[in-house]
């Protein structure tokens, strides 16, 4: 048989404050009907990953066992969890995927999940900091969001204020989740209030205002793996060309931060084993957990040089109908962040634009998909480059 990994089917529901009380609630919404989608039965499951990250949000944990709870077909099935900050999503799928390659298994079942809104706004912060160097980073005032706002500073100390820059990223991302039926925020939000200190916009961890930090938030997404010869009798299948992880050292301190060296590894790697450059790509789907995170992520994917990254602003590259659309589907800072939902979601809106069925988000003609999420300050990337083949 094949070994090569396919996805074959996903659900995805609203991101945002949701009634769901946990990640076991929110996982049974997505895991049975992404195998409905798939058009595959439980029982043909092989294997479960759960990408989780928790860290404290709930006291429950054996996140990988809830899954099975929902649906008893699946109580005997090997199920783990997989950990990775803000790439836990990523983290679970790449291992689902070396599962089936490895000729493990044929059928695979990737859920992520994340309950974030039951927690103090505070207690939230100190537990998203367990995604930095605690030794070195845990006293950062503003919490993560601190993390990123010194990540920010030293931009602007380089390369001049980007402020103006942070805020297009903003607006154009707030406009197209307003196309997004699973975005936590549906509205456009416009560049003057994104580029403006108000009241409704403070400072969260200056340079950074609310608008360029991405939303606490509930949810959950599901993906389906097959392998090739299992996905030959099934409706879809979207595969993977190329797909690579590179890694960084945690502490900020021993490296450059604005650098995002890793992330650019990444995708010279992946493109690389792709055969392909940035102008193939039909869009991306990139990991905005701050405005600052998508303005070096330009840079480090090679949309633009170093400390030029604006350019793909003021020169509309990143528009839908431009160069190439960064994050048509309003990314995190308009979807929403449940950290460990976050990877799997990311492939589910790449699978829907090279499907056709993105309705409101469609990139005409979207033929090559790249996906880039990352974990913590760019220490864990994850680089996906996929393609429709059925």
């Amino acid at each position: 048989m094949s070994k090569r990994a396919v996805i074959v089917g996903w659900s995805h529901i609203p991101f945002g404050k949701l009634d769901d009380p946990d990640t076991e609630s929110l996982m049974a919404r997505v895991s049975g009907a992404a195998l409905e989608h798939a058009g595959i039965s439980p029982d043909a499951v092989d294997g479960i990953y759960a990408g989780v990250m928790n860290s404290g949000f709930q006291k429950q944990d054996f996140q990988g066992a809830l899954v099975a709870l929902a649906h008893p077909a699946l109580a005997q099935v090997p199920a783990a969890r997989l950990e990775n900050a803000c790439a836990t999503g990523s983290a679970a799928l790449y291992a689902a995927m070396d599962f089936i390659e490895a000729g493990r298994g044929r059928v695979a079942l990737v859920v992520g999940a994340e309950k974030m809104t039951s927690r103090p706004t505070a207690e939230i912060g100190d537990i998203l900091l367990n995604a930095s160097y605690r030794k070195e980073e845990a006293q950062i005032a503003g919490g993560f969001a601190g993390v990123f706002g010194r990540i920010a500073a030293a931009y602007f100390e380089r390369h001049g204020d980007q402020s103006e820059t942070l805020a297009r990223i903003a607006a154009k991302n707030h406009k197209n989740g307003v196309d997004n039926p699973y975005a936590q925020i549906r509205k456009d939000l416009g560049f003057e209030f994104c580029n403006t200190v108000t009241e409704k916009n403070p400072y969260v961890a200056a340079p950074l205002r609310r608008t360029d930090c991405s939303l606490i938030s509930d949810g959950a997404a599901a993906l389906v793996l097959a392998d090739e010869e299992t996905a030959a009798g099934l409706r879809r299948a979207i595969a993977f060309r190329a797909r690579r992880q590179a890694n960084d050292i945690l502490p900020l301190s021993r490296r450059d931060p604005i650098a995002f060296e890793g992330a650019a590894r990444a995708w010279r790697e992946a493109l690389t084993d792709a055969g392909a450059t940035l102008d193939d790509l039909s869009f991306v789907e990139t990991h905005d957990c701050f405005t600052i995170a998508e303005l070096i992520e330009y840079e480090a994917m090679g949309l633009a040089p170093r400390g030029q990254g604006a350019r793909a602003l003021e020169e509309g590259w990143v528009q839908k109908g431009g160069r190439l659309p960064v994050n048509p589907s309003g990314g995190l800072k308009a979807k929403g962040h449940p950290v460990g939902a976050t990877g799997v979601s990311m492939h589910v809106m790449a699978c829907l634009q090279l499907m056709g069925e993105a309705q409101g988000m469609q990139v005409p003609g979207a033929a090559l998909a790249g996906v880039f999420n990352m974990g913590g300050a760019a220490v864990a990337n994850y680089v996906s480059i996929l393609e429709r083949v059925k």
